[in-house]
């Protein structure tokens, strides 16, 4: 039963995994382990910690896609300390979730049509309509570091959870 007062959503119907797909980055944010925070598998590579709060705060990148036409990495970044820990991690990734849905629930239909853009200092190096932005930047994205995380957790020794079916730590049985 619907609430017939309730306006119809405008949400794309390319949108519809989004809370699957942001359930599951949780709870691989979930198995990241404090006491290798700073744990890189090589020189070039993020550390642990440093990877899964740049997965967590993607989530307010994504906002910034809904609801403003543009974000400049070098002037929009978020005036906050970067978490320590995986409480602070998730507690990153739960609030941008949260807001994410609400954001992507609540634009129009019109919206979805909008360009967004992706600039640094200005200079503008994506340029798309806001339902493609978001979806490379709001979720493609993540799942894109997601992967990774999942690949250090498993160098790590750490049990890997379900991601699009079991893995060799978990099963659905």
């Amino acid at each position: 039963m619907t609430d017939a007062a309730a306006p119809p959503s405008a949400r794309p119907a390319a949108f519809g995994d989004l809370e699957n797909e942001l359930k599951t980055t949780r709870r691989v944010l979930e198995r990241v382990p404090d006491e290798h925070w700073a744990w890189k598998p090589h020189e070039k590579s993020m550390s642990l910690g440093r990877l899964a709060a740049h997965l967590a705060e993607l989530t307010h990148l994504a906002v910034t896609v809904v609801q403003r036409e543009a974000f400049d990495v070098a002037t929009d970044r978020p005036d906050r300390p970067p978490p320590a820990n995986r409480e602070e991690v998730l507690a990153i990734f739960d609030q941008g979730a949260a807001l994410l849905v609400v954001a992507v629930n609540g634009a129009g239909a019109d919206a979805w049509r909008q360009t967004w853009e992706l600039k640094a200092g200005g200079q503008v190096f994506m340029s798309l309509p806001r339902a493609a932005a978001l979806r490379v930047m709001g979720i493609s994205h993540p799942i894109h570091h997601r992967g990774q995380l999942s690949v250090y957790l498993r160098l790590l020794g750490v049990p890997v959870p379900s991601i699009y079916g079991p893995t060799a730590d978990e099963s659905f049985g």
